[in-house]
């Protein structure tokens, strides 16, 4: 965007106050300071828990703020202290923005649940503007076999489902169901496949099947024919299942569907909670856990996997002038997976 950059001015669409629409503003490019790097935007993810910064329901914001945590664009300018990055590269940042490298979180490697943790688009201004300003640790090298509109949503959908799976205890051809067949499901579905895993689609109704099958779903289980855990129970019990779907009133009905010591990964966030007796747990060895994400290193992970085998989010694509369009489109559920502004 030469003009723009020209003039030192940008778009961006932020949220003025709590609960406010978003709007589309000009301001000024900003400048990287010490140990932080400049990304022109080239896409950008729309994921639902942005509502939590449109709505006032995350602590800590301050506003305006810009919204984004799926970014993938190009290195436009380095500030001081960077030496990894250089202009030009192509990269992405996602959820996990910035730790503080000195919390007992930071010290043991899990930077993810960082006491200090700088979430992008909640804490510092996100990927719904031309030019954002992140942290350098923050950054994943995007391969060049993936698009920006590729990589955007790996930032992370694509990073909670891909680390989910591959943090289990499960080895293929273990059992491995995926609970919906949604923004984070149809990527869950192919990521098990690719993985070796056999794989079983959850979800309701029969017309979901057809397309369950060619994310790569070896086993269709219709929630509303039957009860889904007993239909897992018949194929042995799952060694995981990922949880996608928002509801833990449907997660709660699965429970006695894993099998041996198996695993229900909770990607899905939702308030309702989710029911398990002891008894359900302590028979069979079995576990309930919840996951977050990854850090940088964990979405180039994420990313290279895809260039390798094939894994590709189905997105739906909006200019950024029309991100409100495609915020309403997406909190609609219109659109069945992921939804990209396009700069």
């Amino acid at each position: 965007m030469p003009t723009q950059t020209a003039l030192k001015t940008m778009r961006a669409v932020q949220v003025g106050k709590k609960g406010g629409p978003l709007e589309l503003v000009q301001r000024e490019i900003p400048e990287p300071g010490e140990r932080q790097v400049r990304i022109q935007v080239k896409a950008c993810g729309i994921c639902h828990s942005d509502v939590l910064v449109k709505e006032g329901l995350w602590p800590g914001v301050q506003y305006p703020r810009s919204p984004g945590h799926e970014i993938a664009g190009v290195v436009d300018a380095v500030g001081p202290q960077v030496s990894a990055w250089k202009k030009g590269q192509r990269v992405g940042v996602g959820w996990t923005g910035g730790y503080c490298s000195e919390c007992d979180a930071c010290r043991h490697g899990d930077f993810v649940n960082c006491a200090n943790l700088q979430i992008t688009g909640f804490h510092f201004d996100g990927g719904y503007a031309d030019y954002v300003i992140v942290p350098a640790v923050g950054l994943a090298a995007i391969p060049d076999a993936l698009s920006f509109e590729e990589a955007a949503p790996l930032m992370c959908a694509g990073v909670t489902t891909f680390n989910a799976l591959r943090n289990t205890n499960a080895q293929p051809p273990a059992l491995v169901a995926i609970q919906g067949i949604g923004g984070l499901g149809h990527l869950g579905i192919q990521f098990a496949n690719k993985m070796g895993f056999k794989v079983a689609a959850i979800s309701k109704g029969k017309d979901k099947e057809a397309l369950a099958r060619k994310l790569g779903a070896h086993v269709y289980i219709n929630a509303d024919d039957g009860d889904p855990a007993a239909q897992l129970s018949a194929l042995g019990g799952a060694r995981v299942i990922l949880a996608t779907a928002p509801s833990g009133k449907a997660m709660t009905a699965l429970v006695n569907g894993l099998g041996r010591r198996g695993e229900m990964v909770v990607v899905g966030a939702s308030t309702d909670p989710i029911e398990a007796s002891p008894l359900q747990l302590i028979t069979q060895t079995r576990r309930l856990e919840g996951w977050a994400g990854g850090a940088a290193a964990d979405s180039e992970d994420t990313m290279n996997f895809c260039a390798v085998t094939g894994v590709r989010a189905m997105i739906e694509t909006f200019p950024l002038d029309k991100a409100s369009e495609g915020f309403d489109r997406m909190m609609s559920n219109k659109v069945r997976f992921r939804t990209v502004l396009m700069h």
